[in-house]
């Protein structure tokens, strides 16, 4: 049986949205369900010296998600000065230590932005691009051709220096557009040693900081 609202109460309710309240504004004066709140606000017009207030709320929620990606954005150009020459190894190893391969030197994402800061930050590290190889996974419903002409966009290769294409059964285009990206560099022994004492001397610099 649906709840009892008194008449004061609706009358409150529509003299409020004339006046250009939001339907959570109501809902916290009247305290009552926004189903509710919505029944009785449904086709009342907001009074013509209440529309500029009425107008300023709309889109709210999209105005506060903008705010909060320009003070974020303002927050990181502080936060990170370029160059970033110093960083590289301490990108690179937390990177890999994210993503990487355990045995030997290989990393693997679908993250194009991602392959990219990793094969960018190797370079920088002295890893040439000679020394990558690079293969692709993807399912078969994908257009090879495709795939491979965009993550050679990514790393900055040709797409016949891409090694290898396997094909997956089954459709996943809709989550992986261009499959996933293995890089793998060849003698990389030495670098994932080196990736590995950086991961240990992160952790123990946090480690002491506590």
């Amino acid at each position: 049986m649906p709840k009892f609202i008194p008449k004061e109460t609706v009358k409150l309710i529509k003299e409020l949205r004339a006046r250009g309240w939001s339907l959570p504004e109501i809902h916290k004066e009247v305290k009552i369900g926004y189903g509710s709140v919505f029944k009785y606000i449904k086709g009342v017009e907001i009074l013509p010296q209440y529309q500029s207030v009425w107008f300023g709320k709309r889109g709210g929620s999209k105005k506060r998600k903008l705010l909060a990606e320009s003070e974020a954005k303002k927050k990181a150009l502080q936060a990170i000065r370029a160059p970033l020459e110093k960083e590289i190894p301490i990108i690179t190893a937390c990177l890999y230590w994210a993503e990487g391969n355990k045995k030997d030197f290989s990393f693997t994402n679908t993250d194009p932005k991602m392959i990219r800061v990793f094969t960018t930050c190797l370079q920088k590290l002295g890893i040439p691009k000679e020394r990558f190889r690079v293969t692709i996974r993807i399912y078969e419903d994908l257009d090879k051709m495709k795939c491979s002409d965009f993550w050679a966009r990514v790393i900055g290769i040709t797409p016949q220096e891409i090694r290898n294409i396997n094909v997956l059964r089954g459709q996943k285009s809709g989550k992986l557009a261009y499959g996933m990206c293995r890089i793998r560099i060849i003698k990389g022994g030495d670098m994932l040693k080196y990736v590995v004492a950086l991961k240990e001397r992160i952790s123990n610099i946090l480690d002491q900081s506590q």
